[in-house]
């Protein structure tokens, strides 16, 4: 996990000298970008393992790169937005981010949703990676944890985020029991999840809306009174 390259696309050089020299310290290996262009520039040279993105910038946004970045599927984002823009915040995690934080933050916050990021997406590429077998099927749906790959009853690909993958995947490997909001922080982000974290409320929320789209999806995650969540569907191995 360390050495890992973060790029901070961040166009204040203050606060991006202050998160490449906080990373720096915690080991890892950041490359600051004042701009988007700047940032493209980057990623044609080296692999990029996180991207930082800050959602207010000239010329391209954050917004416009993670979109840009989601379709490509090899580069995890945390968001950064200023803290009364709630709407950018949900608008990140749908077009793809993998997480959020506020500004202004707080330092250890930011490396452990840093490594949280790194840890659920590090084995994504790995060929040896134990979930590349695991293919899942409830009712007539297939859900490919390999591929990160959900299919609906009518052949249609969902297009999930990274947040929304491993909500789904804690899902359909503890179906039909009540899980709980903690339960769901700790499988999805480990042990560095943030206490009283609301973005898998966001995540969940975005999760269940897609299932939603086709008519047998609604009823696929149910919420239990005091209790959390359950995925009701029966789920097999495929």
């Amino acid at each position: 996990m360390e050495n890992s390259l973060i790029a901070v696309v961040e166009d204040d050089r203050e606060i991006r000298t202050m998160i490449v020299e906080l990373l720096a310290r915690e080991g890892f290996t950041p490359a600051g970008c004042k701009s988007a262009e700047e940032f493209d520039r980057l990623l044609e040279r080296q692999r990029v393992d996180l991207a930082i993105l800050d959602v207010m910038m000239p010329g391209e946004d954050g917004l416009s790169l993670c979109r840009r970045l989601h379709a490509r599927g090899d580069v995890p984002v945390l968001m950064v937005t200023a803290k009364s823009e709630d709407v950018d915040r949900i608008v990140g995690l749908e077009i793809g981010a993998d997480d959020y934080l506020t500004k202004p933050f707080n330092p250890r916050e930011l490396v452990a949703r840093v490594r949280a990021i790194l840890r659920r997406t590090r084995d994504v590429n790995r060929v040896s990676a134990p979930l590349s077998v695991e293919r899942y099927r409830f009712g007539e749906w297939l859900f490919d944890a390999g591929c990160r790959s959900l299919v609906d009853p009518d052949g249609e690909p969902v297009d999930l985020t990274g947040g929304e993958f491993e909500l789904l995947l804690s899902f359909v490997t503890h179906p039909q029991r009540v899980l709980n909001r903690d339960q769901l922080l700790d499988w999805t982000r480990g042990r560095n999840a943030i206490p009283y974290d609301r973005s898998i409320d966001v995540q969940l929320s975005r999760l269940r809306r897609k299932l939603g789209q086709h008519p047998s999806g609604d009823l696929l995650v149910k919420t239990v009174r005091g209790g959390g969540y359950i995925f009701a569907a029966r789920v097999e191995k495929a």
